[in-house]
């Protein structure tokens, strides 16, 4: 039997949310695109290794989509976006965040409400990843080639294209309307 249990953030809660990721992005900031996601793949494999509840896990699980969007060569994230995604990434390579990871059951649990709010703010750059990938890999299929092997050919490209266009706009249209344009839950 599952249980289903929610919680409300404050604005006193995002802001705590916001002004650590602000301190974890300052200290990235200095620090190369591979060592931010080699800390992030290093906490999944912490999640992995540890018995944690599948709660926190799912989340955390999420990681590997932006991990995976950073390094994709095919998506060519531009430096704008890329920097974005990096920025969230960030948190997870501060080994000092709200909740010590070696406290058993709740350790991963500010990281995995943490990749939540990361996941909402990246909603538009995920989304359009994905369908890249998707839109590879059934190309890729159709024509009896590697994944790989798609990422130099032209209609490639130019899809890349549109879906990049495709989450800049999405991301315009969220914050047109808001409060400085930006969401209630916004972290940069």
């Amino acid at each position: 039997m599952s249980m289903r249990i929610t919680f409300e953030l404050t604005e006193n809660d995002l802001e705590h949310f916001r002004s650590v990721m602000r301190r974890a992005q300052g200290a990235a900031s200095e620090t190369d695109a591979g060592k931010i996601t080699k800390a992030a793949q290093e906490l999944l494999k912490e999640v992995e290794d540890a018995d944690v509840p599948d709660f926190i896990s799912d989340r955390l699980n999420k990681l590997d989509v932006m991990i995976n969007m950073v390094h994709d060569e095919g998506w060519a994230l531009p430096d704008e976006e890329k920097q974005r995604v990096l920025s969230a990434l960030a948190y997870f390579s501060d080994p000092e965040d709200l909740i010590p990871d070696d406290i058993p059951g709740l350790g991963f649990l500010d990281d995995a409400i943490m990749v939540e709010l990361v996941v909402r703010e990246l909603k538009h750059e995920i989304e359009a990843y994905q369908d890249f990938c998707k839109f590879r890999s059934v190309e890729a299929g159709r024509r009896s080639e590697d994944d790989e092997d798609l990422n130099r050919a032209n209609w490639l490209v130019e899809r890349r294209k549109q879906l990049h266009s495709r989450m800049r706009n999405r991301r315009s249209r969220r914050g047109r309307g808001r409060r400085g344009g930006r969401s209630p839950f916004s972290l940069f």
